[in-house]
């Protein structure tokens, strides 16, 4: 023990070649760190400061490998793509416990070696460890009489970055490279600002995620939850609201807090996490942006933005559907993190969900779906009230990128998605018509178009479980991975 700070007492690393049995010794690596920090807060928060510094470490998983072996090549992930040392922390084994024996098991069956579970050299901040135990809450700064972060660690912005998923090159301390796409600080990071966006836990989202920016789809949602809970074939076992307020039932009451969340969340549970999640954003990229670097890290197999749109040709009517099959992304809010020069191609899988779900609903297919929906590219700007400037600039560029939609949104996700290695796509419906006279005002909705709508959402479910039967390996796209990879999805 170091003599200027106590740590738990935990074996050395252990071999395993049995994914269970791996994630079993993670959770208990977890446990003992996470227990272990809470007792000492505990304890401070009675008998006041520490003698010694409390420190204890995340849990990791690494692998190393010295042969080129050739893997599955039909896989985009599941293998390293060289000989070396790997590695990646871990937080919350409980909540992840399928995602990592899946992983876990592809890298062992890929390369033949087993994977090495301990203890790593990565502190666990405090605020994370008590996040999950509801009898303890950090306090404010300055109502301990002493400074928290003389006797604890705390979470540190230096080493909760994005730089494995942008790809400049990270690696652990020992030279390590990064098994998964995200460290276990930058998960806890996202799990704490989850539920204070979400008022949800993390346990409850599904992992098919669908974005919108309007309320009534939170209304629509509730509705299709309660008629699906009344059927005992649909298979989705319980509806989650706002405040982690879960039902069971189709009658069941469900109240909704007196403050609501920056983003309202719903989740629609199914066995196995194959239900569906609706968060409503609410309007501009800086939310779109802010849900997905966060529910990211929840490794999602899809996410699709189901919002409204403003429409650019004069063919469309309000209410028309438009399916996104390239992004003109003016929004700005990911210039850093991913360059515009950088396409972001549409994915076959979900294009295909999308406009089978649009044909099964309204029955029209074929050249008769041309009707209510047009496929093309979509702008996404950062000013709600772009109609109110000098129009050649913005509507040239939109006419040169043959642009048929614009929101606030939609390239965001799209471009999120993207850079997450989370299958995306994109089908909105048209609420306005700006350069053609027909603007968002009260009273222009048509009946056709409030069809539409009310139909919008449906569309968005069935396309989300047409993709919870295609397996996984098919939903991950190449497309979203580049030639120097995690292994991990």
């Amino acid at each position: 023990m170091n003599p200027t700070f106590q740590t738990p007492d935990v074996a050395a690393h252990e071999m395993f070649t049995d994914p269970k049995a791996a994630v079993a010794r993670l959770q208990e690596l977890y446990t003992i760190a996470s227990k272990f920090l809470c007792d000492g807060f505990n304890a401070a928060i009675t008998q006041g400061q520490p003698a010694l510094r409390m420190r204890a470490y995340y849990p990791e998983i690494r692998l190393t490998t010295t042969s080129y072996a050739k893997t599955d090549s039909r896989l985009s992930f599941g293998h390293v793509a060289e000989p070396g040392m790997y590695a990646t922390t871990v937080t919350r084994p409980d909540l992840f416990a399928h995602y990592l024996e899946q992983q876990i098991g592809l890298l062992i069956e890929s390369h033949g070696v087993p994977v090495e579970i301990g203890v790593s050299s990565t502190e666990m901040p405090v605020h994370f460890a008590v996040a999950n135990d509801s009898s303890v809450s950090v306090p404010q700064d300055g109502a301990l009489n002493f400074t928290l972060r003389d006797r604890f660690d705390v979470p540190d912005l230096a080493t909760t970055h994005d730089n494995i998923v942008n790809g400049v090159g990270f690696l652990y301390p020992d030279g390590a490279r990064p098994l998964a796409p995200f460290t276990a600080q930058r998960v806890d990071y996202s799990l704490a600002r989850l539920s204070h966006y979400t008022a949800t836990a993390a346990e409850h989202f599904q992992n098919h995620i669908l974005f919108t920016n309007y309320q009534f789809y939170i209304e629509e949602f509730e509705a299709f939850a309660r008629a699906m809970l009344a059927d005992a074939n649909s298979g989705y076992t319980s509806f989650v609201g706002t405040g982690n307020v879960e039902i069971t039932t189709a009658d069941a009451p469900m109240k909704v807090p007196a403050k609501l969340p920056q983003m309202p969340t719903f989740h629609l549970k199914r066995k196995g996490g194959g239900g569906i999640t609706l968060v409503n954003i609410g309007v501009g990229p800086s939310n779109a942006k802010t849900a997905t670097d966060h529910i990211a890290v929840l490794r999602p197999h899809a996410w699709l933005m189901v919002g409204h749109c403003a429409g650019l040709r004069n063919s469309q009517r309000l209410g028309d559907f438009v399916l996104a099959h390239a992004y003109l992304r003016e929004d700005h809010v990911l210039d850093d993190d991913l360059p515009v020069w950088v396409p972001i191609p549409a994915l076959a899988e979900i294009q295909i969900a999308l406009e089978t779900a649009v044909a099964d609903v309204t029955k029209l297919e074929g050249y008769e779906l041309k009707r209510i929906m047009r496929t093309g590219t979509v702008a996404t700007i950062d000013n709600r009230n772009w109609e109110l400037r000098e129009h050649s600039g913005p509507v040239q560029r939109l006419s040169q990128s043959r642009a048929i939609a614009l929101d606030m949104e939609s390239a965001t996700i799209a471009a999120n998605g993207f850079r997450f290695r989370v299958p995306y796509g994109t089908l909105l419906c048209v609420s306005d018509k700006p350069l053609h006279g027909e603007l968002k005002l009260p009273g222009m909705a048509s009946d056709f178009y409030k069809t539409q709508v009310a139909s919008h959402l449906r569309i968005g479910i069935h396309a989300m479980e047409i993709l919870r039967e295609m397996p996984l390996e098919r939903i991950h796209s190449r497309k979203l991975r580049s030639f120097e990879e995690t292994a991990f999805l």
